[in-house]
């Protein structure tokens, strides 16, 4: 029975402090800046739903609840971590007996913080129950496919999902204690400095403990870990080495347009399912992120050739390979983060003639090109081209050019074309 197997291993009093060892690391953690979706956290408090914190591992998801759990006061909540080794073999029918645990050290409180909730099969069902007993849940977790699958069968319609990525530029910049620019009084030493930081961020990233800690080599290890503990284990995958040349080569690239045809023969990985599953398992795991290209026929989105991104540049810097820094693709990269930050319905356009437009935002009909800069007239003519195509096929309200300077407004076919610098943008995009 379940409920021998984790309880046998430890006594109560071991229990017992183990639950307050938790706490106390926890309310002791460094809240750091305050992150942008602790809004979005602080305002579903006063409803019954459950607020369910997704993303990367190491991306700050316990820092987000910790800083709203100092809001609330260390007197009205219980803290759970079930990514500790010592809560190996706990179940979800052991949850009566560690909550009874809890109110014997904490007394009776309303709130749970849970973090790292998808180790424990069946989560799901004791969140619910003690919903339904008027218990407010606050968690996280590190498997976007566990949490939504599981979260559309029991808490249908009674939880508030909220993605937790990296830092985005501006939260780079407050983490590094430097001045956010007015940006409608910018000056030369302005925009050199704020161009000089966003080459810093495309090369660092933006994962807090690897800001925090440069001289360990936390990227590496948060690496392995995703493709060890959140993919291998988790999947139960035999050939960890096919999965990992899989991720080498798509973090290698990111930007690049992938064919699941082609990455079978080139890696020499199986099958085309066994390409899907792997890909799937890192995007559920935070690791990349797949784009379809826009087209009206669904059947043409899903057989074209998507394009690749990656979490963090930071990992595309120290874990992929290239022979040179690549600015122009991780400014690309860094772009659709920021879009996806708030938009996840996000494509890439492809015209007949075979111009590329980056993105494609249906949802506000915008086009997004990124270029390093437009200096070269045959990459303005090249860019300007690409959008030529799509705006008449698309027949979008805007479009937009991001690159290292702002530059005038001009109008294709009567739809308008604005020329900004894509630091300023990822400021107030």
């Amino acid at each position: 029975m379940s409920e021998n197997i984790w309880k046998a291993r430890w006594t109560k009093d071991q229990i017992k402090s183990m639950v307050l060892e938790q706490f106390e690391f926890f309310w002791a953690l460094d809240t750091g800046i305050p992150r942008t979706q602790l809004v979005q956290v602080e305002q579903a408090k006063d409803i019954p739903h459950a607020v369910i914190v997704s993303g990367l591992r190491r991306a700050g998801k316990s820092t987000l609840l910790a800083q709203m759990a100092n809001r609330l006061g260390a007197d009205q909540f219980y803290y759970v971590n079930f990514e500790d080794d010592r809560f190996l073999g706990f179940e979800a029918d052991d949850v009566n007996d560690l909550y009874q645990v809890l109110v014997e050290v904490f007394g009776e409180r309303k709130i749970f913080i849970i973090d790292e909730v998808q180790n424990i099969a069946g989560w799901e069902h004791f969140v619910r129950r003690f919903m339904d007993m008027g218990f407010k849940f606050y968690i996280t977790g590190s498997n976007a496919s566990l949490l939504s699958k599981e979260l559309g069968t029991r808490l249908t319609g009674r939880y508030v999902p909220i993605e937790l990525f990296p830092f985005s530029f501006k939260e780079y910049l407050e983490f590094r204690g430097e001045e956010i620019p007015d940006l409608n009084r910018m000056t030369t030493i302005h925009h050199a400095r704020l161009q000089s930081s966003l080459q810093a961020y495309l090369e660092s990233g933006g994962v807090p403990d690897a800001l925090k800690y440069p001289e360990l080599p936390l990227l590496r290890t948060l690496y392995d870990d995703v493709l060890y503990r959140d993919i291998a284990t988790r999947y139960r995958l035999d050939d960890v080495t096919a999965i990992r040349e899989l991720a080498f080569y798509l973090i290698s690239n990111p930007t690049s347009l992938i064919s699941f045809n082609k990455l079978k023969d080139q890696l020499r990985l199986g099958s085309v399912n066994t390409i899907k599953n792997y890909i799937s398992y890192m995007e559920n795991s935070w690791l990349v992120f797949t784009l379809n290209v826009y087209d009206y026929s669904v059947k043409r989105q899903q057989i074209a050739p998507k394009k690749i991104y990656c979490i963090d540049t930071g990992l595309v810097n120290k874990v992929g390979f290239g022979f040179s820094p690549n600015t122009g693709k991780l400014l690309e990269n860094l772009v659709f983060l920021t879009i996806r930050r708030t938009t996840p319905d996000i494509y890439y356009f492809s015209s007949p003639s075979g111009h590329e437009v980056d993105f494609y935002l249906p949802e506000s009909r915008q086009l997004i090109q990124v270029t390093q800069n437009l200096n070269n007239a045959g990459t303005r003519d090249r860019e300007v081209r690409a959008l030529q195509d799509a705006i008449q096929l698309l027949k979008p309200k805007s479009a937009l050019i991001l690159t290292d300077a702002n530059g005038s407004d001009f109008e294709i076919d009567r739809i308008p074309v604005s020329v900004r610098s894509a630091a300023e943008w990822m400021l107030n995009p």
